[in-house]
């Protein structure tokens, strides 16, 4: 199962983790595990391109993590939340067997 922590403050979304494996398929075929990555890959690089905006990536095997900073551009924050809401509908098409979400208020 892939296990997403979302930290939010003040009702933007600072931080997205993720952890796991979806198990929907074998290695190399499943497709929820990709979605996740590629949705995952895509912030960091639109973040990286689009913006001026300092923030932290750290990934591993079943693991990557952005952190923005609470004082985060506006195009950075609607990069965050649009990330937010692609991992949400996945969880939404795929349901809680294959993806779990959480989100804390910090």
């Amino acid at each position: 199962m892939i296990h997403i922590q979302i930290a939010e403050k003040n009702q933007e979304c600072i931080k997205v983790t993720v952890k796991g494996h979806a198990g929907y398929a074998g290695e190399g075929q499943d497709i929820i595990c990709a979605a996740v990555s590629i949705l995952m890959v895509n912030t960091v690089n639109s973040i990286e391109t689009f913006t001026e905006d300092d923030f932290t990536c750290d990934d591993g095997d079943g693991f990557m993590e952005i952190t923005v900073d609470e004082e985060a551009s506006p195009g950075t924050k609607l990069l965050m939340r649009s990330l937010c809401l692609g991992l949400e509908g996945i969880r939404q098409s795929y349901g809680d067997t294959f993806i779990q979400i959480m989100t804390k208020e910090v």
